[in-house]
Protein backbone atom coordinates (compact mmCIF):
# COMPACT_ATOMS: atom_id res chain seq x y z
CA UNK A 1 0.00 0.00 0.00
CA UNK A 2 1.41 3.37 -1.04
CA UNK A 3 1.93 5.83 1.79
CA UNK A 4 -0.48 8.78 1.77
CA UNK A 5 0.86 12.28 1.26
CA UNK A 6 1.38 14.40 4.33
CA UNK A 7 -0.74 17.56 4.51
CA UNK A 8 2.30 19.72 3.74
CA UNK A 9 3.32 17.67 0.69
CA UNK A 10 -0.28 17.52 -0.51
CA UNK A 11 -0.56 21.29 -0.17
CA UNK A 12 2.61 21.84 -2.15
CA UNK A 13 1.42 19.48 -4.87
CA UNK A 14 -1.91 21.30 -5.11
CA UNK A 15 -0.15 24.67 -5.32
CA UNK A 16 2.08 23.36 -8.12
CA UNK A 17 -0.92 22.10 -10.07
CA UNK A 18 -2.73 25.41 -9.56
CA UNK A 19 0.32 27.40 -10.71
CA UNK A 20 0.71 25.16 -13.72
CA UNK A 21 -2.93 25.60 -14.64
CA UNK A 22 -2.65 29.38 -14.31
CA UNK A 23 0.44 29.45 -16.47
CA UNK A 24 -1.18 27.30 -19.13
CA UNK A 25 -4.23 29.61 -19.10
CA UNK A 26 -2.15 32.66 -20.04
CA UNK A 27 -2.84 33.92 -23.56
CA UNK A 28 0.28 34.39 -25.69
CA UNK A 29 0.01 36.55 -28.80
CA UNK A 30 2.74 36.19 -31.42
CA UNK A 31 3.69 39.51 -33.03
CA UNK A 32 5.84 39.46 -36.18
CA UNK A 33 7.49 42.26 -38.11
CA UNK A 34 10.31 42.73 -40.61
CA UNK A 35 12.24 45.47 -38.82
CA UNK A 36 15.47 45.04 -36.81
CA UNK A 37 14.77 44.32 -33.15
CA UNK A 38 16.32 46.27 -30.29
CA UNK A 39 18.15 48.72 -32.57
CA UNK A 40 16.02 51.82 -32.21
CA UNK A 41 13.56 51.27 -35.07
CA UNK A 42 10.40 53.05 -33.90
CA UNK A 43 8.11 50.36 -35.37
CA UNK A 44 9.84 47.68 -33.30
CA UNK A 45 9.70 49.98 -30.29
CA UNK A 46 5.94 50.43 -30.75
CA UNK A 47 5.36 46.68 -30.65
CA UNK A 48 7.71 46.22 -27.68
CA UNK A 49 5.91 49.03 -25.87
CA UNK A 50 2.60 47.26 -26.40
CA UNK A 51 4.10 44.04 -25.05
CA UNK A 52 5.26 45.87 -21.91
CA UNK A 53 1.91 47.60 -21.41
CA UNK A 54 -0.06 44.37 -21.83
CA UNK A 55 2.13 42.54 -19.34
CA UNK A 56 1.72 45.37 -16.82
CA UNK A 57 -2.07 45.23 -17.24
CA UNK A 58 -2.10 41.81 -15.53
CA UNK A 59 -4.83 40.27 -17.69
CA UNK A 60 -3.23 36.84 -18.20
CA UNK A 61 -1.85 37.79 -21.59
CA UNK A 62 1.55 38.52 -23.06
CA UNK A 63 2.90 39.45 -26.49
CA UNK A 64 5.88 37.52 -27.83
CA UNK A 65 7.67 39.70 -30.39
CA UNK A 66 9.49 38.21 -33.38
CA UNK A 67 11.44 41.00 -35.16
CA UNK A 68 13.56 40.92 -38.30
CA UNK A 69 11.42 38.43 -40.26
CA UNK A 70 12.34 35.74 -37.74
CA UNK A 71 8.81 34.27 -37.82
CA UNK A 72 7.37 35.29 -41.20
CA UNK A 73 8.86 37.04 -44.23
CA UNK A 74 7.74 40.62 -44.79
CA UNK A 75 5.15 39.92 -47.48
CA UNK A 76 3.87 36.72 -45.83
CA UNK A 77 2.56 38.51 -42.76
CA UNK A 78 -0.85 39.67 -44.01
CA UNK A 79 -1.77 36.20 -45.25
CA UNK A 80 -0.61 34.60 -42.01
CA UNK A 81 -2.52 37.19 -39.99
CA UNK A 82 -5.90 36.79 -41.67
CA UNK A 83 -5.63 32.98 -41.72
CA UNK A 84 -5.05 32.92 -37.98
CA UNK A 85 -1.46 31.68 -38.18
CA UNK A 86 -0.20 34.98 -36.74
CA UNK A 87 -1.78 37.14 -34.05
CA UNK A 88 -0.23 40.59 -34.56
CA UNK A 89 2.02 42.44 -36.97
CA UNK A 90 3.50 45.86 -37.69
CA UNK A 91 2.97 45.98 -41.44
CA UNK A 92 3.48 48.39 -44.34
CA UNK A 93 -0.13 48.00 -45.45
CA UNK A 94 0.58 48.39 -49.16
CA UNK A 95 2.45 45.06 -48.98
CA UNK A 96 -1.02 43.48 -48.93
CA UNK A 97 -2.35 45.43 -51.93
CA UNK A 98 -2.12 42.30 -54.08
CA UNK A 99 -4.99 40.91 -52.01
CA UNK A 100 -6.76 44.24 -51.38
CA UNK A 101 -5.86 46.81 -54.05
CA UNK A 102 -7.51 49.56 -52.00
CA UNK A 103 -4.47 49.44 -49.71
CA UNK A 104 -2.36 51.12 -52.42
CA UNK A 105 -4.10 54.35 -51.46
CA UNK A 106 -1.97 54.31 -48.30
CA UNK A 107 1.18 54.69 -50.42
CA UNK A 108 -0.12 57.03 -53.10
CA UNK A 109 2.42 59.63 -54.29
CA UNK A 110 1.82 63.07 -52.83
CA UNK A 111 -1.36 62.15 -50.97
CA UNK A 112 -0.01 63.04 -47.50
CA UNK A 113 2.91 65.49 -47.98
CA UNK A 114 3.70 66.18 -44.28
CA UNK A 115 3.29 64.80 -40.76
CA UNK A 116 0.56 67.24 -39.73
CA UNK A 117 -1.64 66.11 -42.60
CA UNK A 118 -0.91 62.47 -41.77
CA UNK A 119 -2.30 62.97 -38.27
CA UNK A 120 -5.46 64.56 -39.69
CA UNK A 121 -5.91 61.64 -42.06
CA UNK A 122 -6.06 59.17 -39.15
CA UNK A 123 -9.55 60.35 -38.15
CA UNK A 124 -10.84 60.99 -41.67
CA UNK A 125 -13.46 59.35 -43.87
CA UNK A 126 -10.55 58.13 -45.99
CA UNK A 127 -9.06 56.08 -43.16
CA UNK A 128 -12.51 54.88 -42.17
CA UNK A 129 -12.86 53.38 -45.66
CA UNK A 130 -9.42 51.77 -45.45
CA UNK A 131 -10.12 50.31 -42.01
CA UNK A 132 -13.39 48.84 -43.28
CA UNK A 133 -11.40 46.93 -45.91
CA UNK A 134 -8.89 45.82 -43.26
CA UNK A 135 -11.66 44.45 -41.06
CA UNK A 136 -13.49 42.81 -43.95
CA UNK A 137 -10.18 41.13 -44.81
CA UNK A 138 -9.86 39.62 -41.33
CA UNK A 139 -7.83 42.06 -39.22
CA UNK A 140 -8.21 45.26 -37.22
CA UNK A 141 -6.01 48.26 -36.43
CA UNK A 142 -4.57 48.64 -32.93
CA UNK A 143 -2.30 51.62 -33.66
CA UNK A 144 -1.96 54.04 -36.59
CA UNK A 145 1.44 55.04 -37.96
CA UNK A 146 2.40 57.09 -41.02
CA UNK A 147 6.10 57.15 -41.90
CA UNK A 148 7.61 59.75 -44.20
CA UNK A 149 10.29 58.63 -46.58
CA UNK A 150 12.46 59.72 -49.44
CA UNK A 151 14.73 58.57 -52.23
CA UNK A 152 18.36 57.50 -52.29
CA UNK A 153 20.63 56.74 -55.21
CA UNK A 154 24.21 55.88 -56.05
CA UNK A 155 23.81 57.30 -59.59
CA UNK A 156 22.50 60.86 -59.05
CA UNK A 157 20.35 62.89 -56.65
CA UNK A 158 16.63 62.37 -57.21
CA UNK A 159 14.66 65.61 -57.24
CA UNK A 160 12.72 66.46 -60.43
CA UNK A 161 11.13 63.63 -62.46
CA UNK A 162 13.89 63.62 -65.10
CA UNK A 163 16.47 62.60 -62.46
CA UNK A 164 15.12 59.01 -62.31
CA UNK A 165 15.39 58.49 -66.07
CA UNK A 166 17.61 55.45 -66.72
CA UNK A 167 17.84 54.43 -63.06
CA UNK A 168 16.77 51.00 -61.82
CA UNK A 169 14.61 51.81 -58.81
CA UNK A 170 12.90 50.01 -56.00
CA UNK A 171 9.50 51.41 -55.09
CA UNK A 172 7.37 50.11 -52.26
CA UNK A 173 4.12 49.59 -54.13
CA UNK A 174 2.28 49.68 -57.45
CA UNK A 175 1.37 53.38 -57.31
CA UNK A 176 4.99 54.46 -56.99
CA UNK A 177 6.07 51.78 -59.45
CA UNK A 178 3.81 53.21 -62.13
CA UNK A 179 4.71 56.84 -61.47
CA UNK A 180 8.48 56.16 -61.55
CA UNK A 181 8.18 54.01 -64.67
CA UNK A 182 6.26 56.80 -66.39
CA UNK A 183 9.16 59.13 -65.56
CA UNK A 184 11.66 56.74 -67.19
CA UNK A 185 12.88 54.51 -64.37
CA UNK A 186 13.16 50.71 -64.54
CA UNK A 187 11.40 49.03 -61.62
CA UNK A 188 12.53 46.10 -59.46
CA UNK A 189 10.13 45.12 -56.67
CA UNK A 190 11.26 43.88 -53.25
CA UNK A 191 10.61 44.55 -49.54
CA UNK A 192 12.73 47.24 -47.89
CA UNK A 193 14.71 44.58 -46.04
CA UNK A 194 16.31 43.55 -49.36
CA UNK A 195 17.35 47.01 -50.61
CA UNK A 196 20.84 46.93 -49.09
CA UNK A 197 21.91 43.71 -50.80
CA UNK A 198 20.29 44.74 -54.10
CA UNK A 199 22.23 48.01 -54.14
CA UNK A 200 25.42 46.29 -53.00
CA UNK A 201 25.21 43.83 -55.90
CA UNK A 202 24.23 46.41 -58.53
CA UNK A 203 20.65 45.18 -58.95
CA UNK A 204 19.43 48.66 -57.96
CA UNK A 205 20.68 52.18 -58.66
CA UNK A 206 18.24 53.76 -56.24
CA UNK A 207 15.30 53.20 -53.97
CA UNK A 208 12.57 54.85 -52.00
CA UNK A 209 11.48 53.74 -48.55
CA UNK A 210 10.67 55.17 -45.13
CA UNK A 211 13.04 57.27 -43.06
CA UNK A 212 13.10 54.54 -40.44
CA UNK A 213 14.05 51.84 -42.92
CA UNK A 214 16.76 53.96 -44.54
CA UNK A 215 18.50 54.06 -41.16
CA UNK A 216 17.63 50.62 -39.79
CA UNK A 217 18.83 48.86 -42.94
CA UNK A 218 22.01 51.04 -43.19
CA UNK A 219 21.24 52.14 -46.77
CA UNK A 220 23.68 55.03 -46.23
CA UNK A 221 26.50 52.56 -46.80
CA UNK A 222 25.41 52.00 -50.42
CA UNK A 223 24.35 55.42 -51.76
CA UNK A 224 25.88 58.79 -52.62
CA UNK A 225 22.76 61.00 -52.35
CA UNK A 226 19.63 61.09 -50.18
CA UNK A 227 16.46 63.03 -50.95
CA UNK A 228 14.99 63.77 -47.51
CA UNK A 229 11.23 64.35 -46.98
CA UNK A 230 11.31 67.99 -45.88
CA UNK A 231 8.09 69.96 -46.41
CA UNK A 232 7.44 68.36 -49.79
CA UNK A 233 7.42 64.66 -48.97
CA UNK A 234 6.22 62.73 -51.98
CA UNK A 235 6.53 59.45 -50.06
CA UNK A 236 4.40 58.59 -47.02
CA UNK A 237 3.41 55.07 -46.05
CA UNK A 238 0.83 53.76 -43.60
CA UNK A 239 2.37 51.10 -41.34
CA UNK A 240 -0.16 50.19 -38.62
CA UNK A 241 -0.04 47.59 -35.89
CA UNK A 242 -2.70 45.02 -36.72
CA UNK A 243 -4.28 42.09 -34.92
CA UNK A 244 -5.99 39.11 -36.52
CA UNK A 245 -9.75 39.26 -36.11
CA UNK A 246 -9.67 35.58 -35.14
CA UNK A 247 -7.21 36.34 -32.36
CA UNK A 248 -9.18 39.38 -31.23
CA UNK A 249 -12.43 37.42 -30.95
CA UNK A 250 -10.70 34.84 -28.76
CA UNK A 251 -9.77 37.40 -26.09
CA UNK A 252 -11.71 38.39 -23.00
CA UNK A 253 -13.12 41.91 -22.72
CA UNK A 254 -10.38 42.77 -20.23
CA UNK A 255 -7.69 41.56 -22.63
CA UNK A 256 -9.23 43.48 -25.53
CA UNK A 257 -9.33 46.62 -23.40
CA UNK A 258 -5.68 46.16 -22.40
CA UNK A 259 -4.67 45.80 -26.05
CA UNK A 260 -6.69 48.85 -27.07
CA UNK A 261 -5.08 50.98 -24.37
CA UNK A 262 -1.61 49.67 -25.23
CA UNK A 263 -2.21 50.45 -28.90
CA UNK A 264 -3.25 54.01 -28.05
CA UNK A 265 -0.06 54.57 -26.05
CA UNK A 266 2.05 53.15 -28.88
CA UNK A 267 0.30 55.41 -31.38
CA UNK A 268 0.89 58.49 -29.22
CA UNK A 269 4.55 57.52 -28.82
CA UNK A 270 4.93 57.19 -32.57
CA UNK A 271 3.24 60.55 -33.25
CA UNK A 272 5.86 62.22 -31.05
CA UNK A 273 8.72 60.40 -32.78
CA UNK A 274 7.61 60.61 -36.44
CA UNK A 275 9.20 63.93 -37.43
CA UNK A 276 12.32 63.12 -35.42
CA UNK A 277 12.84 60.03 -37.59
CA UNK A 278 13.36 62.25 -40.63
CA UNK A 279 15.98 64.38 -38.88
CA UNK A 280 17.72 61.30 -37.52
CA UNK A 281 17.95 59.96 -41.07
CA UNK A 282 19.46 63.21 -42.34
CA UNK A 283 21.99 63.27 -39.49
CA UNK A 284 23.05 59.65 -40.01
CA UNK A 285 23.44 60.01 -43.78
CA UNK A 286 25.43 63.24 -43.45
CA UNK A 287 27.67 61.67 -40.80
CA UNK A 288 28.41 58.92 -43.33
CA UNK A 289 29.36 61.34 -46.10
CA UNK A 290 26.14 61.12 -48.13
CA UNK A 291 24.90 64.26 -49.89
CA UNK A 292 21.43 65.26 -48.65
CA UNK A 293 18.94 67.25 -50.75
CA UNK A 294 15.20 67.98 -50.68
CA UNK A 295 12.56 68.35 -53.35
CA UNK A 296 11.43 71.89 -54.08
CA UNK A 297 7.74 72.75 -54.30
CA UNK A 298 8.20 72.80 -58.09
CA UNK A 299 9.71 69.30 -58.04
CA UNK A 300 6.82 68.06 -55.91
CA UNK A 301 4.19 69.54 -58.23
CA UNK A 302 5.92 68.06 -61.29
CA UNK A 303 5.83 64.61 -59.71
CA UNK A 304 2.20 65.09 -58.68
CA UNK A 305 1.20 65.84 -62.27
CA UNK A 306 2.86 62.61 -63.43
CA UNK A 307 1.19 60.67 -60.62
CA UNK A 308 -2.26 62.01 -61.51
CA UNK A 309 -1.85 60.90 -65.12
CA UNK A 310 -0.45 57.49 -64.20
CA UNK A 311 -0.98 55.89 -60.78
CA UNK A 312 -3.96 58.03 -59.68
CA UNK A 313 -5.74 57.38 -62.97
CA UNK A 314 -5.06 53.63 -62.91
CA UNK A 315 -6.13 53.38 -59.26
CA UNK A 316 -9.40 55.24 -59.92
CA UNK A 317 -10.22 53.08 -62.95
CA UNK A 318 -9.26 49.65 -61.61
CA UNK A 319 -9.82 49.63 -57.84
CA UNK A 320 -13.24 49.34 -56.18
CA UNK A 321 -14.08 52.80 -54.78
CA UNK A 322 -10.70 53.97 -56.08
CA UNK A 323 -11.83 57.47 -57.05
CA UNK A 324 -13.85 57.79 -53.84
CA UNK A 325 -10.76 56.93 -51.79
CA UNK A 326 -8.63 59.51 -53.58
CA UNK A 327 -11.34 62.16 -53.25
CA UNK A 328 -11.78 61.41 -49.54
CA UNK A 329 -8.03 61.75 -48.92
CA UNK A 330 -7.74 64.97 -50.92
CA UNK A 331 -10.73 66.41 -49.04
CA UNK A 332 -8.77 66.40 -45.76
CA UNK A 333 -7.53 69.95 -45.11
Amino acid sequence: MKPSLTPVVAGLALAAITASSAASAETVLRASHQFPGGQGDVRDEMVQMMADEVEAANVDMKIQVYPGQSLFKAKEQWGALVRGRLDMTSLPLDYASGRHPEFSATLMPGLVRNHERAQRLNDSEFMGMIKDVIQEGGARVLADAWLAGGFASDMRCITSPDTVDGQTMRAAGPAFDEMLATAGASITSMPSSEIYTAMQTGVLDGANTSSGSFVSYRIYEQVSCLTAPGENALWFMYEPILISEQSWEGLTEEQQQALTEAGQKAEEFFAQEAAALDQKMVDVFEENGVEVVQMSSEDYQAWLEIAKESSYKTFAENVPNGQALIDAALAVE
